[in-house]
C-alpha cells in the first residue's frame, strides 16, 4: 500500500481545487484501490483560499455577511472563523470580478472605474463584530481599481473631494480626492493583518495596479491612465512611502490601502495556504504527491502552488507528478506532467467536462506507480 498525497490547486474557469483533488483521487482508486490517499487542496490566496482552508481544516467555521458586491448588487459573502480568533476573508467572495454581472452571453460587465472593494469592507466589519482577533485577506480575482479605500471607506476611513463631499466609490473617482480623514477608521484587530499574495506589482507606475491588472478588469487606455493618477493622488494625499513596496499593487492596490492604514503585513499565499492547510505534515511518510493548476509554465514555479508543492515535496523527499490542464513543453520537459488537453483531445474538450479527465489522470498516474 502507498500513501498518496493530492494536493492541486482550482484549475481557474474549470473546476475548484477540492472537486480537482476528488475526481483524481476517484480515477487512482479505479486502478489502485487499496493505497492511503490523503486530499489536501491547495489555493495562491487568491480565489480558492476559503475552500482550500475549509476542506483541510474541520474546526473552521463558516461564516456570512450582506455586502456590496462589486458595483453595489446585494451579495452575501461568506468567511471562515478559525480557532483563535482569525477570520479569513476573500476579495473574491466579496467583489470579486466574477460576482459582476452578466450580459446576455454570459460575460461579465466589466466596470473598471467604478467597480469598488466596499463589500471588502463590510465583510471585515462582520468579522470585526464577530471578535476576530485577527485577519487573513486573500487578495486576488478582484473586479477593482480603488486602492482598498472602498473597503476602507466600509470600516470608517473618510473620503471627500474639495467641496467637501463624500467621494464615491469606484477607482475612477479618486482623481476628485482632495481629503482622507481616518480618525473615524476601525482599528485593526489586535493580532494584526496579513495579506496573501505573489504578485510584485508596486501600486503605481509601469509595475503598478493600473497598468498591469486593470485591461483584464476592463480598463482601455484613458482609463489605465486616470486610474493610475487617482492611486498617484491617493498615495500622496495618504503620505507614507508603502506604495513603492513590492505587492501593494495587489487586488487593484487594496494591499496598499491595508499596508497604509492598517500597517498589514504581505506573504506568501501559496506558502501561507500550505502551512495552514498542513501541507507539510501531509507529506511526512508519503510516496508521492499530486499537485496541478489549469496552466503549467515557467511562472509555476514562482510563488504558485505548484512550485510550492514542488520544493516541499523536494525538502520531505517525495516524487511530485502535475496534472494540468495545459503544459509549456519547457517547463514540463524534466517533470512528470499529465495534461487534460492530451487526454481529451482538446482544450475546448478538456473544459468542458473537467471532472472526466481528472479523473483520467489519476488513473493514468496510478498504472505508472510501481507495484
Amino acid at each position: 500500500m502507498r500513501r498518496i498525497v493530492i494536493a492541486p490547486d482550482s484549475f481557474k474557469g474549470s473546476i475548484a481545487a477540492r472537486e480537482a483533488a476528488r475526481a483524481i483521487a476517484d480515477g487512482w482508486q479505479r486502478i489502485r484501490p487499496d493505497d492511503a490517499l490523503l486530499l489536501v487542496p491547495q489555493a495562491d490566496g487568491g480565489e480558492g483560499t476559503l475552500d482550500a482552508i475549509a476542506a483541510a481544516r474541520p474546526d473552521a467555521r463558516w461564516r456570512t455577511a450582506e455586502v456590496a458586491g462589486p458595483t453595489g448588487e446585494p451579495h452575501t459573502a461568506r468567511w471562515l472563523l478559525l480557532p483563535g480568533g482569525q477570520a479569513v476573508v476573500e476579495v473574491a467572495e466579496s467583489c470579486g470580478i466574477t460576482l459582476l454581472p452578466r450580459d446576455a452571453s454570459g460575460n461579465p460587465r466589466l466596470a473598471a472605474l467604478t467597480a469598488s472593494t466596499r463589500g471588502l469592507g463590510e465583510t471585515l466589519v462582520a468579522a470585526l463584530d464577530a471578535g476576530a482577533e485577527g485577519v487573513t485577506i486573500a487578495l486576488g480575482s478582484s473586479a477593482s481599481t480603488d486602492g482598498g479605500l472602498g473597503a476602507l471607506a466600509a470600516l470608517g476611513l473618510q473620503l471627500r473631494d474639495a467641496a467637501g463631499a463624500t467621494l464615491p466609490d469606484g477607482g475612477g473617482a479618486l482623481g476628485a480626492l482632495a481629503a482622507i480623514d481616518d480618525t473615524g477608521l476601525r482599528a485593526a484587530p489586535p493580532r494584526g493583518v496579513t495579506l496573501l499574495t505573489d504578485t510584485t506589482a508596486r501600486l503605481t507606475g509601469l509595475e503598478g495596479a493600473a497598468v498591469v491588472f486593470g485591461p483584464q478588469k476592463g480598463a482601455g487606455p484613458a482609463d489605465v491612465a486616470l486610474l493610475d493618477a487617482g492611486l498617484a493622488r491617493a498615495a500622496t494625499l495618504a503620505g507614507g512611502s508603502e506604495h513603492v513596496r513590492p505587492g501593494a499593487g495587489a487586488a487593484g492596490g487594496t494591499a496598499w490601502g491595508f499596508l497604509r492604514y492598517w500597517g498589514a503585513s504581505i506573504r506568501s499565499g501559496a506558502e501561507t495556504v500550505a502551512a495552514i492547510t498542513g501541507l507539510d505534515q501531509a507529506l511526512e511518510g508519503a510516496d508521492l504527491v499530486i499537485t496541478g493548476e489549469g496552466r503549467f509554465d515557467a511562472t509555476s514555479l514562482r510563488g504558485k502552488v505548484v512550485g510550492s508543492a514542488i520544493e516541499r515535496a523536494g525538502a520531505a523527499g517525495v516524487d511530485v507528478a502535475i496534472v494540468a490542464g495545459q503544459a509549456d513543453p519547457a517547463a514540463a520537459a524534466e517533470r512528470r506532467v499529465i495534461t487534460l488537453t492530451a487526454l481529451a483531445g482538446s482544450s475546448e474538450a478538456a473544459i468542458a467536462d473537467p471532472t472526466v479527465w481528472l479523473r483520467d489522470a489519476g488513473a493514468e498516474l496510478a498504472r505508472a506507480l510501481e507495484p
